[in-house]
């Protein structure tokens, strides 16, 4: 048995190695990983499709290519241009800015919203003259910390949905009691005079009008179906365990179909273009590295050092995991980190006989919240960051924790205090 459990953990710890060392082909390395998992036994055959959560791998895909529907349909740059016409200098526009993509990606993938936002900061940086790299990297911090807030938002909150069997309404309500969706907010509020003090300089006024004309609602009418369908299928008892997943998929096919029925072939060839197909495979290939650690014990003794750590003091290790995982996740992409996680802190909580819901919220919160502690700890900040690149901006590493390190801090903390003091007492 040792034996089993010391190749198990030698091949995961070589697979998290691997995947820090060569970020770009990090699903192979998962995949891959995977298959050694099965080969050996570790995980049966058998029980290799129960060890994918497919309602996870179905949501995150059918999102994307819904997102990507809406972003072609030009929605978002007309609602931006719409919230600029009301603002009256550079500083509101990064508070605009940022609230703004904070919004959008509490429902939309946090990589998909920099996209959609981050045009509109180029151009308003062009008119007025100023450097973008502040503004983008508020836009890329914004979206980061708001992803954690719903279901749908990110793809670590689509994880913690499925292993959890929470459901869209519980991130808002849940027990009686108040959600992430509260802390998050409260943490998202919390940055705005982070905002406006770094960009206190920055008085000069803004001229907006509103040029961008939309053509085509429906991807709108998709996204907001996606999202009232996934609260109605919160409250009907007994629903298929993939029904969220069968909302996202079936509701983009929709999209699709009507795409083609106009004719408009290269839409869908883009759509289908922008579903994350790298991130599908890296998640399906931890469901089965983390199932085979389960199998082999190696997940019960990692709960085991942290209860050893905390002993049986809640309020430790809920200190433990959030401040742990800001940390880790500042280096190491959340959505592994996540997935080793969840296992871990249920193991946890069932050690010391305490409900898991405060130690899953603390992981959510330092885990998403951590990846604006660098450049490389968000995918949406190396998005930003790549945009600025093509357009012959360098960012610099202080230009990012001027900005990341504050933002991450001041969100962390009030996210923290909320959800010990709702779900920990």
């Amino acid at each position: 048995m040792e034996g089993i459990k010391l190749f198990a953990l030698i091949v995961f710890a070589l697979t998290y190695v691997l995947m820090i060392a060569l970020p770009k082909v990090r699903p192979y390395i998962a995949l891959t990983s995977a298959l050694i998992f099965v080969v050996s036994g570790l995980v049966p055959i058998g029980e290799l499709a129960s060890s994918i959560d497919f309602n996870v791998l179905m949501m995150l895909a059918g999102t994307m290519g819904t997102v990507s529907l809406f972003i072609q349909s030009k929605m978002p740059s007309l609602m931006a241009e719409g919230l600029l016409k009301k603002t009256p200098n550079v500083m509101w526009v990064a508070v605009v800015l940022s609230v703004f993509a904070g919004v959008i990606s509490a429902f939309v993938d946090n990589v998909a919203t920099v996209l959609m936002i981050a045009p509109i900061g180029l151009a308003i940086a062009k008119k007025l003259k100023i450097s973008p790299v502040p503004l983008l990297i508020s836009i890329a911090v914004s979206s980061n910390l708001q992803g954690a807030a719903t279901l749908v938002g990110d793809t670590t909150s689509i994880m913690l949905g499925g292993y959890a069997d929470m459901n869209f309404l519980e991130f808002f309500w849940m027990d009686g009691k108040a959600g992430i969706f509260f802390a998050v907010e409260l943490g998202a509020l919390a940055t705005v005079p982070v905002i406006m003090y770094l960009f206190r300089k920055d008085k000069d006024a803004v001229d907006a009008v509103v040029e961008t004309k939309v053509e085509d609602y429906f991807p709108t009418l998709l996204l907001t179906l996606n999202i009232l369908l996934l609260i109605v299928a919160s409250f009907i008892p007994n629903t298929p365990k993939l029904i969220n997943g069968y909302i996202c998929v079936g509701l983009f096919l929709v999209g699709v179909v009507r795409e083609l029925i106009l004719r408009r072939g290269e839409s869908v060839k883009l759509a289908f273009s922008e579903i994350d197909y790298a991130t599908v495979g890296l998640l399906a290939g931890l469901f089965v590295v983390i199932a085979g650690i389960t199998e082999a014990g190696i997940v019960n003794d990692i709960s085991s050092f942290f209860v050893r750590v905390g002993g049986d003091n809640l309020f430790l290790l809920y200190t433990l995991i959030v401040w742990a995982s800001v940390l880790i996740s500042a280096f190491i992409d959340n959505i592994p980190y996540v997935a080793t996680m969840l296992p871990i802190v249920s193991g946890i909580a069932t050690s010391i006989g305490v409900p898991a819901e405060v130690l899953y919220f603390g992981l959510l919160t330092g885990a998403t919240l951590g990846g604006n502690l660098s450049p490389i700890g968000a995918s949406a900040n190396i998005a930003a960051i790549g945009i600025l690149r093509k357009e012959g901006h360098e960012v610099k590493n202080r230009d990012f924790f001027r900005i990341g390190l504050p933002f991450t801090l001041c969100a962390v903390m009030t996210g923290y205090l909320f959800i010990w003091f709702v779900w920990g007492i």
